[in-house]
């Protein structure tokens, strides 16, 4: 006869998985942050956060 699913079981194997994962693409992401910052320029993430430059607008008189 077949094991009853342990439900709970799998779920806390899914969560590991998915916090693994989450954990190593962080530790990438700051590799890749030192990297740029030994090279001596900006990290990626910093210029995707500031705000786009106006456009410019005509007045009419």
């Amino acid at each position: 006869m077949a094991f009853k699913p342990n439900y709970k079981q799998q779920r806390n194997e899914r969560v590991r998985a998915k916090e693994e994962k989450k954990a190593k693409k962080l530790q990438q992401k700051q590799q890749r942050r030192e990297e740029a910052l030994a090279a001596g320029r900006k990290p990626e993430d910093e210029g995707q956060s500031e705000p786009a430059a106006e456009p410019a607008t005509e007045t009419t008189p």
